[in-house]
């Protein structure tokens, strides 16, 4: 990657916590020459003031070379969607519980953030979900989420994949996960992780009411439907944000988007470690 010359800057809800490493960011940026943008929502946050090298009250836009965040995985994945398609890497600082996606953790911002504007970093090209909804094309860079609505019975889902039927499924819902989503909702469901870098999505249930019920891998090319033969509406989420409804006897069609959205890495990042340092830090 070139070196950047501006970048974008979201921080999650909590300023506060994320002073420390947005004061190193903005004096990596001078040290660099790179202009930090922060939309109003973020200059409010911060109290920011114009000055040499921030631009305050910038919209969000496509002309910047990086995102950089300061939050948790739900932060980091708002930034992949806002710029998938761009081309526009996006570079995380884990100030969330797991970051799964961040490509740092705080303790390594003096020496990381240089790195980002240098452009001394790999970038992965993840995968996303797209599927129509009556208010239009919709994506997921983690995982699209089916269920029940609180304190509603059972829900009845059918799903099947380029339009043959594989089950249906007594449930509280299900979920249709990218590799990159995989280690998420999926995961707690008991379904496959996939390594980044595997073309393809797995859809798994919540509490099925089955003992025959079981995760599937569907291939890159296949689209997955699913049909709600419940009695009453469930619900849609997507990256654990609601987006909608999906009313008795109506279906959604998914498929697999191979290249969506550009996360950043440092060199000698692999999805194994990853997985083991992320994973291993929750159970200690």
């Amino acid at each position: 990657m070139n070196a950047a010359r501006a970048a974008t800057v979201l921080t999650h809800r909590r300023p506060a916590q994320t002073a420390h490493a947005l004061e190193a960011l903005l004096e990596a940026a001078r040290a660099a020459g790179v202009v930090l943008r922060f939309d109003p929502e973020e200059t409010r946050k911060h109290d920011l003031a114009p000055a040499e090298g921030i631009e305050v009250g910038a919209p969000l836009s496509d002309d910047v070379d990086l995102c950089v965040v300061l939050g948790g995985d739900g932060t980091i994945l708002r930034a992949l969607q806002r710029y998938a398609g761009t081309s526009v890497p996006v570079f995380g600082v884990n100030f969330g519980e797991v970051g799964f996606l961040a490509t740092i953790d705080p303790e390594e911002v003096q020496d990381g953030f240089m790195k980002a504007f240098c452009g001394e970093f790999e970038t992965l090209k993840l995968p996303a979900i797209a599927f129509d909804t009556p208010d239009g094309d919709q994506a997921a860079i983690n995982d699209l989420s089916i269920h029940r609505k609180v304190g509603e019975r059972v829900a009845q889902l059918a799903y099947a994949v380029d339009g043959e039927e594989v089950g249906s499924v007594r449930c509280d819902g299900l979920v249709i996960a990218t590799p990159a989503g995989s280690t998420g909702y999926n995961l707690a469901n008991g379904g496959p992780v996939l390594a980044w870098g595997v073309e393809g999505y797995v859809v798994s249930f919540i509490a099925p009411h089955s003992l025959t019920a079981r995760a599937l891998v569907v291939a890159p090319g296949d689209v997955l439907s699913v049909l709600n033969r419940s009695h009453s509406a469930v619900d849609i989420s997507v990256d654990g944000r609601p987006v909608g409804e999906l009313e008795p006897g109506e279906a959604i069609a998914s498929r697999f988007v191979p290249e969506a959205a550009d996360l950043a890495l440092l060199p000698g990042s692999s999805f194994y470690r990853r997985l083991r340092e992320k994973f291993g830090r929750l159970a200690s």
